[in-house]
């Protein structure tokens, strides 16, 4: 069998290495003794330790933190019931309007998502804060994982359901005892895609945050501006460090039940 050309290969590299070679120096340069991010002045930990010192900082990653498990917990659940309404409820009227506003944020831009999130806070009279950012993310990160959920549901054997509801389940029980275990590995996905989504965004933060609940990355772009600092480096790569071990667990996590199921 012939394997992959030269081409392919180079191209393959160069792909990783731009994906992945600016996080690589980014979680070097965290390290860099120098204040300069561009000149190595050897090995430290001493931005780690500013960071801990920075007021500023360590609220904006507490909000966002908060935020994110609270608005992917959210976006989980009811993006769960609308995948489920969607593959199992057949044709009821009004679906095509439900799937259209259900899916609407995949494809509109987040400069019009956080607009009309800001004129729709501003209508019912709420005041910027934690709870309208949280609102707003739960709402942008639903439709993805309706999408994930529901991909996993197509594939599942709906007899296995149908089995335990002969058996003397209700709909509910039978949902909760067999189809949600076996659907939890996308579930789990689609948790961890709404939460790195929560922690990723600015944009729709930027529009429906207040006072006390400004986000990380709306806190690194603000300082960004006025020059990269090694602290940022360092928080980046904290939050690179927090992405992956989520990334891991959750495939270990699979693997794990993929061999029990075996």
């Amino acid at each position: 069998m012939k394997g992959p050309s030269t081409f392919n290969r180079v191209s393959v590299a160069a792909g990783l290495a731009f994906l992945y070679l600016p996080i690589v120096l980014l979680v070097i340069y965290s390290f860099n003794a120098s204040r300069l991010v561009t000149v190595w002045g050897g090995f430290s930990t001493k931005w780690y330790a500013a960071l801990l010192k920075d007021d500023q900082l360590l609220d904006a990653i507490g909000v966002t933190l908060r935020v994110g498990l609270l608005s992917a917990t959210i976006a989980t659940i009811l993006g769960t019931l609308a995948a489920v309404a969607l593959v199992r409820s057949g044709r009821f009227k009004g679906r095509l309007l439900f799937s259209g506003m259900i899916y609407a944020p995949l494809v509109m831009p987040e400069v019009i998502l956080g607009l009309s999130l800001l004129l729709l806070f501003v209508a019912f009279g709420l005041p910027r804060g934690f709870w309208t950012v949280t609102v707003s993310h739960a709402t942008v990160t639903l439709c993805y994982v309706t999408v994930v959920v529901q991909a996993r549901l197509v594939s599942f054997d709906k007899a296995l359901e149908e089995a335990a509801r002969d058996l003397g389940c209700t709909p509910l029980q039978a949902f909760f005892a067999v189809t949600l275990p076996n659907i939890a590995p996308a579930v789990a996905a689609a948790w961890m895609l709404a939460f790195t989504l929560s922690l990723d965004d600015l944009v729709i933060a930027s529009f429906t945050s207040g006072p006390g609940a400004t986000t990380l990355p709306m806190r690194i772009y603000s300082q960004v501006r006025l020059g990269v600092s090694p602290e940022i480096n360092a928080v980046s790569t904290l939050l690179i460090g927090l992405v992956a071990t989520g990334v891991i667990g959750a495939y270990l996590f699979q693997q794990r039940r993929g061999a029990r199921e075996v």
